[in-house]
């Protein structure tokens, strides 16, 4: 079994309420903190957005997980949105919060949050449903096949978003690369690529499933960005403070990327 297919194997254990257990409830969604590390992230997000530069038709999120903070921001400048995810028990988990289904996480704190840092006096419940209205697929997805969606997209994205997705499935620097280049097939030249991931990781839990983690420096990531033919924009990195080193995990930091696909020349 090669590395790649060990990868997935071990995924097949992912408990997608244990991963939001984990990383998005106290003490790492301290909203009264703006220097706790979920904030952190939804202001990079939302300050990316807010520079007017990211917009467009269609945005893919690569590698969605369970999760939906990573598009409150982006829901106002998209017409469509489009969530990926290998696991088909986190397509699930998003398509019950697209259908409003009770039993799935609570993200109205997030999007409270974001609502107030964007500062427009939007009303929380209004950008629930924008996001809800606007996700309109849900796909499966392989970082690691040339063509990660399967069939090819109707057009190409004109933004991409992904949050600790590439480092999290890729068992060594080279796997993390080719994936960079494999969804990036997925943007047009000249588009937008909002990228959080973790800083020299090399483990995290959800529920029974220990999962590898290829450890990533800023440096790994500039590098592999660069090589994709990225241009970036901005490079943020977040250390994550003992507080917050809670046991699930052995990350270091967090990186935030906005770079954009240049156009062959």
């Amino acid at each position: 079994m090669s590395s790649i297919a060990a990868v997935g194997e071990s995924y097949q254990k992912f408990n997608p309420r244990a991963y939001l257990q984990n990383n998005y409830m106290p003490p790492r969604a301290d909203f009264t903190s703006e220097d706790c590390v979920v904030p952190w992230k939804l202001r990079c997000l939302a300050e990316a957005f807010a520079t007017g530069e990211i917009h467009g038709h269609t945005l893919i999120d690569i590698g969605s997980g369970p999760t939906i903070y990573q598009l409150l921001s982006a829901c106002d400048h998209f017409e469509e949105i489009i969530a990926t995810d290998y696991l088909e028990v986190n397509r699930e988990v998003l398509r019950q919060w697209v259908q409003d289904k009770m039993d799935v996480f609570d993200w109205s704190p997030y999007i409270k949050h974001v609502c107030k840092i964007e500062g427009r006096g939007e009303q929380w419940k209004e950008k629930e449903q924008k996001l809800r209205e606007k996700l309109r697929q849900i796909l499966p997805i392989d970082v690691h096949q040339p063509n990660p969606v399967g069939s090819p997209l109707r057009q190409l994205a004109d933004a991409m978003v992904s949050t600790f997705c590439l480092e999290a499935v890729s068992p060594d620097r080279l796997s993390f690369e080719r994936a960079l280049k494999n969804v990036t097939s997925l943007l047009k030249p000249g588009g937008h690529f909002l990228l959080i991931g973790a800083l020299e990781e090399s483990f995290y839990l959800a529920g029974e499933a220990k999962l590898s983690v290829v450890p990533v420096s800023e440096a790994d990531v500039k590098e592999a960005l660069t090589k994709s033919g990225y241009k970036i924009h901005d490079f943020r990195s977040y250390i994550m403070p003992p507080s917050l080193k809670i046991g699930v995990d052995d990350v270091n930091g967090v990186f935030f990327v906005h770079a954009q696909k240049q156009p062959v020349v």
